[in-house]
């Protein structure tokens, strides 16, 4: 489908606030429909509920209307649920009957191939020229919590717990598994929406209205596809702004696209790279499972804001403590010392048998003194060398005779969390459902429990990511007077020769080594001569991007003999190796030792735009792979950090006896170079610096491709 204008949350909140309902296509026959007026007698919707059904007098024990034009008062949302023959005659009905917001629950569009997208097409032209607002079709409706206002297509079990967390998802058959997930967790809901085939109204703008929505704290979403990169990116920042955390499922990690096979960077940014690179810059939360998803989302929507990685952890295992330890290095969390004297307070509550350190086993003996693992806290919670407290415990999973004792105890941890100076993060042994009665002690106390370990443990990382992130994210872009006319005359086209791609980035100000281009060699040897020995030489030809795969390159020539034999010796074997390629020269340069070589390369991603890649470089680029990648533009202080995330990193900072980088410089350098890539976006395929040569105070491109689209 063609992008089309988004909905507006102002537009979203009249949708999602209706004060009737049509079924249109209600029948007993169909598990839709039962389930859809099941679902809203079930919550008590306020309003009418109006059966359309053209063919039977009563459905679902009331009264049917022929069409949505004979309906008596206006109807504020049509749930569609008609064959796609009817479709349109069902769409003509409603623009009769001014029917401005419908839910298009029928397949058979534009996921079943060309007939079905020419269909969609005609329902979308319809609906815009009648100022109509469809969500699918294809999709299961929406679940209101807030308003336990429940148009939804499949079963909803009560009780619907309304929360902080609202559900975009691009998949109807999940929505459901999300929701069953939320409830068995005690996970609030704001809004839930399966937006289907996304024909008018997108996963995008669900969003933007969740930003909106003042009992929404945390967008989750489930992503198969992202239609609208500059839009998705406008909302993902303004959640940040509003602070607002996006946890997203992302699918499809294993796609790798094709990208200007000529440059070393196609190969080593693929579509996933770029995703995640995506999130991390607008500060949106990824996760792996639908797991995840929900408990990171109930960490970051229950949870007082986790504004460091010191954590002190209480457990009445051993084991657990074992594990924990495990977990919070793997999310870098760290488990500092208790202070002596939170230590010396500490053994007056444990037993004796207990050791007192950081993660904190009480023991057992919490079975026989039930005040045990309460008391603990109460000192730790006192002890300032931490960002957080971590409490292992979890409600009953059974009632007992007498309630009393446990909604007590619980009542007295609750009044520990609201009075403690730093947040306590309560945490479940295992991800299980949370019984009844502990149902009733959460919905008493507002207390909320991470279900799980290992979940839990990559909840908490990830939310403490999150608050880093918002409070550095500056969105800073690139000064527009740096990005200088760039002197082309005439769209640029295929892949320029190293000597011509050199005069271009000289000319932006990018320092490149020197080089002389010579065509016999006594031409070559006399550059050498004036250059300075040893040189090194590469050949020249628009028509090979990999010189050293051919032959082409000869290193650390060291006099004019030599220099004049490597070059009859150089043209011979790449014309032996690649006959039909054009040899226009020998490229001759000054040798360049002991520094670092890295990979500086911009290629465009289809959705994205220009991707920039930097790593560490030279022949071995995609051997090692340590690369780091951002979409463009980017600020300084990204290039920085991005040259800082290196898992080779230290090679720039002087170790095993390497001269230290000067880290402004390069970082200016890259800069420059990005700066040079947006001014040409429209034309560039692949900017690609490889090596980047850098040694102290020195920057210099060694190689350069360049490819034009």
């Amino acid at each position: 489908m063609p992008e089309t204008p988004g909905v507006s949350p102002l537009r979203l909140r009249t949708f999602f606030g209706p004060s009737n309902i049509a079924l249109v296509g209600a029948t007993e026959k169909s598990r839709w429909s039962v389930n859809t007026f099941t679902n809203l007698k079930n919550f008590a919707f306020a309003g009418h509920v109006h059966c359309v059904n053209p063919h039977r007098e009563f459905v679902h024990g009331q009264r049917t209307y022929a069409s949505l034009c004979d309906i008596p008062e206006h109807v504020d949302l049509a749930y569609v649920m008609v064959p796609t023959s009817q479709i349109m005659q069902v769409l003509n009905d409603a623009a009769n009957a001014r029917v401005e917001n419908l839910v298009v629950l029928t397949a058979g569009f534009s996921e079943t191939g060309p007939d079905g997208t020419d269909l969609e097409r005609q329902v979308a032209a319809f609906a815009r020229a009648h100022n109509q607002v469809i969500l699918g079709p294809n999709g299961n409706g929406f679940v209101y919590a807030t308003k336990q206002l429940t148009p939804y297509g499949l079963p909803v079990v009560p009780p619907l717990i309304s929360g902080p967390i609202g559900i975009v998802l691009q998949s109807g058959a999940l929505a459901s598994s999300v929701m069953t997930l939320a409830q068995a967790r005690s996970i609030g809901i704001s809004l839930l929406v399966a937006v289907g085939n996304e024909m008018m109204i997108s996963a995008t703008d669900v969003m933007d209205y969740l930003v909106e929505d003042p009992c929404t704290k945390v967008i989750t979403v489930f992503l198969e596809s992202i239609r609208d990169a500059k839009e998705f990116s406008r909302v993902a920042k303004k959640a940040l702004s509003k602070g607002k955390a996006i946890v997203a499922l992302k699918i499809g990690r294993s796609v790798v696209s094709a990208r200007t096979a000529r440059a070393h960077t196609g190969a080593l940014v693929g579509d996933d790279d770029v995703n995640d690179a995506v999130f991390r810059q607008l500060g949106i939360v990824r996760v792996d499972s639908l797991e995840d998803l929900l408990t990171t989302a109930g960490v970051l929507g229950y949870a007082p804001p986790l504004m460091g990685r010191r954590v002190a952890v209480v457990t009445p295992s051993g084991g657990a403590c074992d594990i924990l330890a495990d977990r919070a290095a793997d999310e870098h969390l760290q488990l500092p010392p208790f202070s002596p004297s939170t230590v010396a307070q500490l053994k007056d509550v444990v037993p004796t048998f207990s050791t007192v350190h950081n993660p904190l086993d009480v023991t057992g003996y919490v079975v026989v003194d039930r005040t045990l693992l309460l008391r603990a806290l109460e000192v730790v919670a006192k002890d300032d060398g931490f960002d957080f407290i971590l409490c292992l415990t979890e409600p009953p999973r059974t009632e007992p005779e007498d309630p009393t004792a446990a909604f007590e105890q619980f009542s007295r941890l609750q009044g520990l969390i609201e009075q403690c100076p730093i947040p306590i993060v309560l945490m479940m042994n295992t991800a299980v459902d949370i019984s009844p009665f502990g149902r009733s002690i959460v919905e008493k106390t507002n207390l909320h429990f991470i279900g799980g370990m290992q979940h839990g443990m990559t909840a908490l990382g990830k939310a403490v990511w999150w608050y880093e992130n918002r409070r550095t994210a500056t969105f800073e872009l690139p000064d527009r007077a740096a990005i200088q006319s760039s002197g082309i005359e005439g769209p640029p086209k295929g892949s320029w020769s190293e000597y011509k791609a050199r005069q271009f980035l000289e000319q932006a100000g990018i320092p490149v080594v020197p080089a002389a281009l010579v065509t016999t060699a006594e031409e070559a040897a006399l550059a050498a001569k004036a250059i300075g020995f040893p040189v090194a030489m590469k050949i020249h030809s628009e028509d090979i991007a990999h010189k050293s795969d051919v032959g082409g390159v000869v290193l650390d020539v060291q006099n004019e003999r030599d220099v004049s034999a490597a070059f009859k010796r150089m043209v011979e074997t790449v014309s032996l190796k690649s006959p039909s390629s054009r040899i226009e020269g020998v490229l001759v340069s000054p040798m360049r030792r002991a520094g670092t070589e890295l990979l500086v390369g911009i290629v465009k991603d289809p959705l994205w735009g220009q991707v920039l890649a930097v790593g560490l470089g030279g022949i071995f680029v995609e051997v090692l792979k340590d690369t780091v990648i951002r979409v463009l533009p980017v600020s300084r202080e990204d290039v920085l950090q991005m040259l800082r995330d290196l898992r080779g990193a230290d090679v720039l900072m002087g170790s095993r006896g390497r001269v230290v980088a000067n880290m402004d410089n390069v970082v200016d350098v890259i800069y420059r170079l990005s700066l040079v890539a947006m001014n040409v976006s429209d034309s560039l395929q692949a900017l690609e610096v490889n090596p980047l040569w850098v040694s102290g105070s020195t920057v210099e491109a060694l190689d350069v491709l360049l490819t034009w689209g």
